[in-house]
């Protein structure tokens, strides 16, 4: 019997008779579908990291492009990371990578998909196009 997911906030599996070989099935309830939680971000502005720098706060720059498809496969592993209780003061800021062009200068950035650790005004750890859930929880983790 297959199982199809109408939407995440459907609690219960349409009634379904099915028979297949002889054998009637009817829908089993199943748990609501959980969508993944997103990733929380703040717009980038020197004003709001200097202020997070100043606070000693873990700091993670996520430098994205709408377009770059390795930016949104990053997010997942963002977001999976940044909802850990280890990381629960992680400030995750974005910089723009079409429209900040000093910043990403400033910061020695040359493509998207970037990601640059920070623990207050020590950078920790730089990533560039990577998209493994670990890999980016080990880069996070270097700002504890």
């Amino acid at each position: 019997m297959f199982q199809h997911a109408i939407h995440a906030s459907t609690r219960f599996a349409l009634a379904a008779l099915v028979s297949v070989a002889g054998i009637a099935a009817t829908a089993i309830p199943v748990e609501p579908v959980q969508a993944a939680k997103a990733a929380s971000h703040k717009p980038f502005t020197l004003k709001a990291f200097r202020a997070a720098q100043a606070a000693n706060k873990p700091i993670l720059i996520d430098v994205y492009a709408p377009w770059c498809p390795t930016c949104r496969a990053q997010q997942p592993g963002i977001a999976a990371a940044q909802h850990l209780k280890s990381n629960s003061g992680l400030v995750v800021f974005r910089m723009d990578f079409d429209n900040q062009k000093t910043l990403l200068r400033q910061f020695r950035v040359t493509k998207q998909a970037t990601l640059i650790a920070y623990r207050g005004k020590k950078e920790t750890g730089r990533s560039l196009g990577v998209t493994n859930r670990a890999a980016i929880a080990k880069l996070i983790a270097t700002t504890r």
